[in-house]
Formats: C-alpha cells, sequence, structure tokens
C-alpha cells in the first residue's frame, strides 16, 4: 500500500504534530527522501509505503489558526506537491487531518479536498481534533456546512480516537471507520526501578506527617528532600483553554484547605509550557503578584528532554482542567499515565474514555474548586501505578502503529466490515 500522508511534523511542537511523526518514522519513514537501495526500515514490516508531504504553515504556536496570504500560497504549493507525488511514485491513498471547528481551518479543509480528492482513489480521514459535528451543527451557516459535506463526505476511511469522536466522523458519511487510540515511545522504561520507590516513599511519608509522626534522615533521603511539599504539574501550553489559570486556583484554594486543617504539607504548581498569546502571559504575571499565588506556583517555562523528564518524575500529581476546543485524547496525558502520576482532568471531549469507571480525578470544566478537592483526594489515597499499567496496555507506540497499519490497509479489503466500534466503557 502506498499512502501520501498530507500533514505537518514538528516544529512547531504540538500533540498532533507529535503523533504524525511517531506514525511517518513507526510505518517507515518518507519514501520520497530515501533511496531506492536502502535498506528496510523497522517500520517497513507494516506493509505501507510512506510518501510525506510536510504541510507545515505556522512557524510559531501564536500563528496556528491565523490566517494570511503566505500560508495561502504554501498551502497551494504543498497541494501542487502531493499531485506531483501521485503521479511520480503511483501514490493512490491520500491521508487527511480534519480541522477542529475554527473558521480557517475549515477554509484549508475545503481548499485541500478539492484540489487534492479528484487525483487519487482513496481518501483517509484521521481525527485528531473533536467537535466538528456539532460545530457545523451550531455554528456555521448551511451554506458552509453544505461545501463541507461535499468536499470530505464518503471518505474509503475515517480514523478515530474515541467513542465519543465517533460523532465527527459520522457526519460524514464515511464507508469505515476505525478506532485507534494514540500511542507514544515508552517515556519511562525505568519506572519499576527508579521512579516507583520514590512514589511510595513520598507517599508513605505523606502518610506518616498526617499521623503527627516525625521523619527520619532516611525518610527525607529516599522522597527527594521534601515530602512535605505535594508537587503538581500542569504540562501544556500555558492557555486559558488549556486550564492553567484554573490549575493555578485550584492549588490556592487546596493551600488555604491544608492551612484551616493544619495539615503538614502543602501544594506547589509546577506550570510547564509556552504561552500562545501576549494576554494569557500578562494575565498570569499579574495573578503572580498575588502573594497567595507566588507561593503556590512555580513556572518553569518550556521544558523537553531532561527537564522534562524530571518533572514527570519527581511531581505527585498531574493537572489539567482543559476546555480546550479541539481537545480529544492528549499526549500529555498519556505521558503521565507512563510515569505513574495520579492524573487530575476535566470530563471534556474524550478524556474521561482514557480514565477508569467512576474516577475520583475527573472533575467538571471550569470548576477549580472541583479540581481543589479531586487533588486533596488523591494525595492520599492513589499512588499512580495503575496509570503505568493503563498506559502499557492501551497507549504504547507499539500498540498504536499495529492498530492504525491494520485499519490502513482495510481500504484495500472491499469485505472489510463498515466500522468497528469497541464494546461500551463501564461507567
Amino acid at each position: 500500500m502506498k499512502l501520501l500522508i498530507f500533514a505537518h511534523t514538528p516544529p512547531p511542537h504540538h500533540g498532533q504534530s507529535y503523533m504524525v511523526q511517531l506514525m511517518l518514522e513507526g510505518l517507515g519513514g518518507d519514501r520520497c527522501r530515501r533511496a531506492p537501495s536502502a535498506p528496510p526500515q523497522p517500520g517497513d514490516v507494516h506493509g505501507i509505503e510512506c510518501y510525506h508531504v510536510n504541510t507545515r504553515l505556522s512557524k510559531r504556536l501564536e500563528d496556528i489558526g491565523e490566517f494570511h496570504g503566505a500560508k495561502l500560497l504554501r498551502l497551494l504549493i504543498y497541494c501542487g506537491e502531493a499531485i506531483w507525488c501521485r503521479f511520480r511514485y503511483g501514490v493512490t491513498s491520500f491521508y487527511y487531518i480534519p480541522a477542529p471547528g475554527k473558521t480557517s481551518a475549515l477554509y484549508r479543509d475545503w481548499l485541500v479536498l478539492l484540489l487534492c480528492r479528484p487525483f487519487f482513489k482513496h481518501i483517509i480521514l484521521h481525527w485528531h481534533a473533536a467537535g466538528l459535528a456539532k460545530w457545523l451543527e451550531t455554528s456555521v451557516q448551511m451554506r458552509a456546512r453544505a461545501l463541507t459535506y461535499r468536499c470530505a463526505r464518503q471518505a474509503d476511511l475515517s480514523i478515530v480516537l474515541s467513542r465519543y469522536n465517533m460523532a465527527d466522523a459520522e457526519k460524514l458519511l464515511p464507508q469505515r471507520i476505525r478506532v485507534v487510540s494514540n500511542g507514544i515511545p515508552d517515556p519511562c522504561p525505568e519506572f519499576r526501578q527508579t521512579v516507583l520507590p520514590r512514589r511510595r516513599a513520598r507517599f508513605v511519608a505523606r502518610d506518616l506527617l498526617f499521623a503527627g509522626r516525625a521523619l527520619t534522615a532516611e525518610d527525607y533521603h529516599e522522597t527527594g528532600g521534601d515530602p512535605q511539599v505535594i508537587k503538581v504539574l500542569f504540562l501544556a501550553h500555558c492557555m486559558e483553554e488549556k486550564g492553567l489559570f484554573d490549575a493555578m486556583r485550584a492549588v490556592v484554594l487546596a493551600n488555604r484547605t491544608l492551612a484551616e486543617q493544619l495539615a503538614p504539607v502543602r501544594m506547589k504548581l509546577l506550570a510547564a509550557g509556552t504561552f500562545v498569546t501576549a494576554g494569557e502571559r500578562a494575565k498570569f504575571d499579574h495573578l503572580m503578584t498575588d502573594p497567595e499565588f507566588d507561593r503556590a506556583v512555580d513556572y518553569l517555562g518550556f521544558v523537553s528532554g531532561d527537564g522534562k523528564q524530571r518533572a514527570l518524575k519527581e511531581c505527585d500529581l498531574f493537572c489539567f482542567p482543559t476546555y480546550y476546543l479541539g481537545e480529544n485524547q492528549p499526549v500529555n496525558l498519556i505521558e503521565a499515565m507512563a510515569f505513574g502520576l495520579p492524573v487530575v482532568t476535566t470530563r471534556w471531549r474524550s478524556l474521561s474514555e482514557m480514565l477508569p469507571a467512576n474516577y475520583a480525578g475527573l472533575v467538571p470544566i471550569r470548576a477549580p474548586e472541583k479540581v481543589a478537592a479531586a487533588m486533596l483526594n488523591l494525595m492520599t489515597e492513589e499512588t499512580g501505578e495503575r496509570f503505568r499499567q493503563m498506559f502499557l496496555a492501551r497507549f504504547t507506540l507499539e500498540a498504536h502503529l499495529a492498530k492504525l497499519a491494520e485499519a490502513l490497509v482495510t481500504i484495500e479489503r472491499p469485505d472489510t466490515p463498515a466500522a468497528t466500534v469497541p464494546a461500551p466503557a463501564r461507567r
């Protein structure tokens, strides 16, 4: 099978571009830039030849979703490159990631599909974002809705990340739907040897502190030296809709509760990520002029590599109270699970499907008081080990690539069922 991947890879770095990069590398790399005599790559076992058009329209996160003439010109060039690949390499399948509910992104979809779709035998839509179906029904005019149907309807295959996400695909009447969860390389293979012992030691030390017991020097050494500080990690783009300010307010509220109870511990939020707008950075700086917030929050900036690993290893909780428009199955939550971090997040889009039934860390959106209560509950009841097991069972890169390849090749098998839907999860 020959597959034209019309999607961008980092930079700028975010969950969708990262998953495209993993997909491309995992399926054997870009054949356009690979010598015919090159030895086989590990991803070649899936039987899919990838030809990549890197549709990078934005240089920075701040530019994503903004429209200007240079982007239009680049998009036309990318479409021309895709059509050239179609005839140069005999690629018959076109892979595309539809827009979330944003007008400028919808215009991009129209242009790409109107220009490219006539040249390819098969069209594959991979729904990384969620919410387009509802947005089309509630926020655009009939004419725009009709043009969207004309451009994107009856794709040969729609790949979705979750059951929630299926509504977006079904809206455009695809011939097949497959559910394929995201997956990443294991970022913490040494979890049981290095991370878990420290997590357990900090959990035990908190119990001792709440029981009024004194800690020994050995206790402090095993816990990293500060078991009385519950470290809460926010790791995402620093945006209001991603939940940064709700996380900040929640930690302040939790610390007030702990102070009223004369508890021997306090919480500290470590905020890691890049600010997307100057207005949100200004709002953050204003909040930090309040001594209560200044004591409760540390801003780490953008972290990667060793800095990111250290933050995920050393923190005690992961807080991500998002209500971002296109949020679906975020990579940061999968990373937190891989490090065995107890998670506090929102009942938003597909997020609840990623977590156990009746999980205490799921809260309503825009509710910092609920976030605070969930963190106070989890800090003494959850070591996070089961999250590591959930990662290994559901979100590894190997499982993701195998299911993705299995879904992709169905377009060349006319006898395959129209849809595969997992059994409903317990609630």
